[in-house]
């Protein structure tokens, strides 16, 4: 399959269908199968294709911000900083209006297979408030987006070869990375709550699907690399989550540096309570319990936000996934001066 004459410049190629087959008995959440994009290879559900050309080639306001990352990098927290920061401290309308409002997912309709979104029509019918809620989260982005007034919000974990080619020369991004042992141990359990994955294997099988670029979003390292070039960009900040974990007062001061707003150091003290990750995590409007209301994730597991904790991917390492981690890393930052700070570098 290629795109290249639907306005795409890139090659969309399905996974083979046996090997497919063994990743949907894990992740129950899809039932067609898979894709690769573009020369890197990224993996996606069929569905990215219906989406693939309205991504690309979406109309970019100047007043537009992303939030872009790999899955589980922290991304919800950058969400929360990004729009105070950006909009003058309002905590009233944080509080009132739900960061899944305030942040269309872009890419989120692609993991939502008919057949689930079947289930979740069938399981929401007795409401039309839930159906209407249902309807606005699984909705594609980009026709979220046409209707949004400025300045638009927009999450996404693509990578920016999918996005439109002029972003960084028409609006602003804020791309977070987090050590990629963090990130999967955090990605899995996300995996296990949300049905659209619906992922019901082991930890183990789960990393190797990861480091072998059988995942959602992957190849990790490219993904980075590809913010990580453009890291010097006028209109892209780049932020380690580690950076948050150790010196949040710090972070906000260089995302209000990226956004030109100055705040008091008092205004600064009262956002970091805010962000907090005890009060983040029972924060209504930031912890996604409207996927919980609907039957997007499973009820009575886990929440969203997790532990907010950097390192913790020690817990679920056993020492030969330590030792294939330690060397799939170096791998694959041995072209480029990327790394991963440590907490004791801050």
């Amino acid at each position: 399959m290629d795109l290249k004459n639907n306005n795409v410049p890139l090659e969309i190629n399905n996974v083979d269908q046996e090997l497919a087959n063994k990743i949907m008995k894990l992740f129950t959440g899809e039932h067609t199968g898979f894709v690769r994009v573009g020369p890197k290879g990224y993996f996606f559900p069929q569905k990215y294709t219906e989406e693939a050309s309205k991504i690309y080639n979406m109309p970019l306001r100047d007043s537009d911000v992303f939030v872009a990352s790999y899955p589980r990098s922290g991304t919800t927290w950058t969400q929360e900083l990004v729009w105070m920061v950006a909009n003058d401290l309002d905590y009233e309308k944080s509080a009132a209006v739900p960061l899944t409002q305030r942040y269309p997912f872009l890419e989120f309709s692609i993991c939502v297979h008919p057949v689930m979104k079947k289930k979740f029509t069938e399981e929401n019918s007795y409401s039309e408030d839930k159906l209407k809620l249902l309807e606005d989260v699984i909705q594609p982005g980009t026709d979220q987006l046409a209707s949004m007034p400025s300045p638009r919000f927009i999450k996404t974990h693509l990578p920016l070869s999918l996005l439109p080619p002029d972003l960084l020369e028409t609006a602003k991004m804020v791309y977070v990375a987090r050590d990629p042992r963090d990130v999967v141990v955090s990605f899995y359990h996300l995996n296990r709550l949300i049905r659209t994955q619906g992922y019901i294997g082991d930890f183990k099988t789960y990393w190797h699907y990861f480091i072998n670029d059988l995942h959602h979003w992957t190849p990790y390292f490219e993904h980075l690399k590809e913010a990580w070039e453009k890291r010097h960009h006028p209109n892209l900040l780049f932020l380690f989550y580690e950076e948050l974990s150790k010196d949040l007062q710090k972070t906000v001061r260089r995302v209000s540096q990226f956004f030109n707003k100055d705040y008091t150091m008092d205004e600064i003290i009262k956002l970091c309570e805010h962000l907090s990750i005890m009060n983040f995590k029972n924060n209504k409007s930031v912890n996604f319990n409207v996927m919980a209301e609907l039957g997007v994730t499973i009820t009575g597991e886990q929440s969203f936000i997790r532990k907010g904790k950097a390192g913790g991917w020690r817990d679920y390492f056993d020492e030969e996934m330590t030792k294939e981690a330690e060397s799939w890393m170096q791998n694959n930052l041995r072209d480029t001066d990327l790394r991963f700070p440590h907490l004791e570098d801050f």
